[in-house]
């Protein structure tokens, strides 16, 4: 399979919240992850509070674009929490510790994860999950749509057997 560390990457600082730090890198994303382009050249053309306010709206007001993969398949039940610790020991076992600032499911973690590694096996499993919020995503017309598709792009469209 390709290598899509650097898009991966990217991609995990684009579905951050835009503060000044995502701002300042919008022309290195620009240039290193062309797959990006339609979501930084928006990025770049947004004022910077049009910008934080719209991904409060997309991601932070309702789970249907929820970031967080395992409420894709658990949503807010206690097996979520054996999912969010199988998270922790994937990570664990590539000699990552992963920090409680965010849960270890949280998408541009696990693309961050897949970037240092090459390790893609976390999005694959959970390939359904992205193509739903891709989907929602898509619907409900945000240009965060489309770092799903460069994402789902890189996956292979196949079932490989593996369950979430």
């Amino acid at each position: 399979m390709p290598s899509f560390e650097v898009l991966y990457q990217a991609a995990a600082l684009c579905l951050t919240y835009p503060d000044d730090d995502f701002r300042a890198r919008l022309p290195l994303l620009r240039e290193a992850a062309p797959q990006l382009r339609e979501f930084t050249d928006h990025a770049a053309l947004t004022p910077p509070d049009e910008l934080a306010a719209h991904y409060v709206q997309v991601f932070d007001f309702k789970n249907r674009h929820s970031l967080y993969l395992t409420w894709w398949l658990d949503g807010d039940t206690r097996r979520r929490g054996m999912s969010l610790l199988r998270f922790k020991e994937v990570y664990r076992a590539h000699g990552l510790e992963f920090t409680d600032e965010e849960l270890p499911d949280f998408l541009p973690a696990v693309l961050e994860f897949a970037a240092r590694t090459g390790e893609n096996d976390l999005l694959l499993e959970h390939r359904e999950c992205l193509e739903q919020l891709r989907s929602r995503l898509t619907d409900f017309g945000t240009p965060y749509a489309s770092v799903l598709d460069a994402v789902c792009a890189t996956l292979p469209t196949e079932r490989t057997g593996v369950r979430p």
